[in-house]
This record gives C-alpha cells, structure tokens and sequence, in this order.
C-alpha cells in the first residue's frame, strides 16, 4: 500500500513537472520571438489598409446606453492597436438630435431622431434613419463598415470578413423570414426568388462596403 501511494505521489509530480516545463518554456519563446504570438492567433496578421472598417454604434443618450458605449469604446481601442487589426475608427451615432456628456471620450456624430409618433414607440427604428444620415454626412476613411450595437463587446481583434461587396453578417435562429413571406413579399417580390433566399440576419453585427 505504501509503495503504491509512493509510486502515485512520483507519477503525479512527474507530471506537474512536465505541464510546468512546457509552459515556462512556450512562454520564454514567445516573448524572444513576438513573431510567434502572431502564429498563435490567425486573426493576427499584417494589416491591409484597404481592408480597414469602420465600426459605427448607434445609441440614445440614456444612462443605460451610454455606459454600454463607454465599455464598447474601451475594448473597440484595445483590439484595434493589436498588430494586423483590420479594426479601423469607432463613432457612436448618436440619434438624440443634440450632444451629450460623452462627446469628449467617444468619438460621436449627432443625427435627428425619426419625426414624432414614427417609431411607434420602438425606439429601435431609430436605427436605420442614424445609419443614412451618418453615411449621407459624414467623412469615413475607412473603405468598409461594421454597423454594431451598444452591448458588444470585443475580445479579440475582429477579422474584416467582408469580400468586395459581398458583406458578411451573423445568422439569427429566431429571425424567421419564411414566416412573415406577407410582408416581406411587399420588398421581395416572387422574380426574385424564394423567401429562403433571404439570410436570417439583422442590421447588426454586419460588415459591409461603403
């Protein structure tokens, strides 16, 4: 029984002692050799000027929503100054119709809201009106867009997916187009092909070509 307990104890520092040299060892090699940090992550790589895009929030001037976009902001410049970040600038749009007490610490565009009664009372139609006048007055450098939200946040470095102008999106399981094919055939009439057709998408996370 001793010598079990005995032999035991040995194969389990043994081990300890392999985990610990393998790590101590990986460590040393990437901090002499940055480029093998890169290795590590494939989204790591050499940044492409043309590949840069813009992330744009839109927002209200709520309590609520502006500490969202205070902690959006502050993981946005973390990942966009890593080496090869394809992540560009960041502007809140801002649908408030006037300037808040943020406009210092983020980089904001102030827009109208939508006219009284037509967002009938969802405050998210809102959206989409920010989005056309941004594009339509502001100056973006940047040759692509990632429309975002307030709640994201970023823990990597984000890879422009987009190819030309093919954009890329995330696919939502509860957005269901073949359910509203009424309405949606008033947009999408039957020449152009089946509801199926449509991606189960919405406005955001989106990255797109100006």
């Amino acid at each position: 029984m001793a010598y079990e307990s005995l032999l035991y104890s040995f194969l389990l520092a043994l081990v300890v002692a392999l985990i610990t040299y393998n790590i101590v060892t990986t460590t040393t090699a990437v901090h002499q050799n940055p480029s093998i940090e890169d290795d590590l992550d494939p989204i790591i790589r050499k940044p492409n000027e043309e590949r840069l895009f813009h992330t744009a929030v839109t927002a209200t001037d709520s309590a609520y929503n502006k500490w969202q976009c205070r902690v959006m902001y502050y993981w946005h410049k973390k990942q966009s100054q890593r080496p090869g970040s394809d992540m560009g600038g960041f502007t809140r749009v801002l649908h408030s119709g006037s300037p808040d007490n943020l406009m210092d610490e983020i980089p904001t565009y102030v827009v109208d809201p939508l006219p009284q009664g037509k967002d009938q009372g969802y405050v998210v139609l809102n959206r989409p009106w920010a989005f056309v006048q941004w594009l339509n007055q502001a100056d973006i450098k940047e040759e692509y867009i990632l429309m975002a939200e307030p709640d994201h946040i970023i823990v990597k470095p984000i890879p422009n997916l987009a190819k030309g102008f093919l954009p890329a999106a995330f696919p939502f399981f509860y957005i269901t187009p073949n359910k509203y094919e009424k309405v949606i055939r008033k947009f999408f009439p039957k020449d152009k092909g089946p509801i199926t057709n449509i991606d189960p998408i919405g406005n955001s996370p989106v990255i797109i070509k100006k």
